[in-house]
């Protein structure tokens, strides 16, 4: 029997969230629950299992309206601070379960080390310091998580290199610029998509809606939703009723089932 993977949007805004401290921007005043976005993430389940894709500052806060008892692993993208650091907040699960596996690529891991020496410190540990077990990860190898295939794809966030993920016919990209055509083949025939679309105007390191959706029809996904969104893209249910009918703004604890 197919094993059917349930997502969680847990955050779609990008590194500010939204609303962004002190702006009077009309959306980030908006009183639509829709406009009101925390750091990017999604939380990937199937059976008993638990993976999150990034951890980000507000991952505590996502994880109290979305509670979950025991969390198997954190799949990171890239080192930037609005996907990462949240990783103390793997306390409560540390406690409970031991080392919380994490998987990175080596840049991303080094970045963490220098971050938080103590969470990954041999000696002299602080007692009350989570850990972690370290699997490195590169876009040549698939691997394994609790009995599915995950598929890293590597794309480009202007000249630094983001890894995103395929879990079975599911796809998560975030803070992409550019992506090789050989990775691209790593897309085909999936059913849901998942990609960054920051604002109306181009940005030197993110997909505008334009490009946004020009990618979505490239990949050809069944269901698109689009991500990592900033209060320039404009309110969400204006934004919405002028996509195609495929395609989706994903907001925060949005749920699906693939």
């Amino acid at each position: 029997m197919k094993q059917s993977l349930n997502v969680t949007f847990l955050g779609t805004g990008t590194s500010q969230g939204i609303p962004i401290l002190g702006s009077k921007h009309p959306v980030c005043l908006s009183n639509n629950s829709k406009d009101k976005r925390l750091r990017v993430s999604v939380l990937v389940s199937w059976g008993d299992y638990n993976y999150v894709i990034d951890c980000g500052p507000d991952f505590r806060q996502q994880l109290l309206i979305n509670p979950i008892e025991k969390l198997d692993g954190i799949l990171f993208t890239h080192e930037h601070a609005d996907h990462t650091a949240g990783i103390d907040d793997i306390r409560p699960f540390f406690f409970r379960q031991g080392d919380i596996p994490i998987y990175a690529h080596e840049r991303v891991v080094i970045a963490l080390k220098r971050r938080f020496d103590y969470i990954f410190a041999n000696e002299d540990r602080y007692p009350g310091a989570p850990a972690v077990t370290i699997n490195l990860v590169d876009k040549e190898t698939s691997f394994e998580l609790s009995g599915l295939q995950v598929t890293p794809i590597e794309v480009w966030h202007n000249r630094l290199p983001v890894l995103g993920y395929r879990i079975h016919d599911f796809v998560y990209l975030t803070d992409v610029k550019r992506v090789e055509e050989s990775e691209m083949e790593k897309l085909r025939n999936c059913k849901v998509l998942v990609v960054n679309a920051l604002r109306i105007d181009p940005h030197h390191s993110h997909f505008n809606l334009e490009e946004a959706l020009e990618f979505a029809e490239e990949v050809g996904a069944e269901r698109t939703y689009f991500t990592h969104i900033s209060h320039l893209l404009g309110f969400h249910e204006e934004v919405e009723k002028n996509l195609p009918e495929n395609v989706f703004l994903a907001y925060d604890n949005l749920k699906i089932t693939i």
